[in-house]
């Protein structure tokens, strides 16, 4: 998810990654392979446009890339 060779940025992969398992249950079997990508496309949805983050004043991530584009 990170650059080659870029051992710092591993870091924010690996929350955004415990974020979508924990909160977000995709560290579950799931039936299939279609219900997989269901249930994460679903849950990337989530994160990017209703979940509030802390770190970035209880805004969205889409929120706050379109205050920057």
């Amino acid at each position: 998810m990170t650059e080659e060779n870029h051992c710092y940025e591993n870091a924010m992969a690996e929350r955004v990654n415990g974020i979508l398992k924990d909160e977000f249950y995709l560290d579950q079997t799931f039936a299939n392979v279609p219900h997989a990508k269901a249930v994460a496309k679903n849950a990337i949805n989530l994160y990017n446009e209703i979940r509030l983050h802390l770190s970035l004043d209880f805004k969205t991530p889409n929120m706050v890339y379109k205050l920057t584009a």
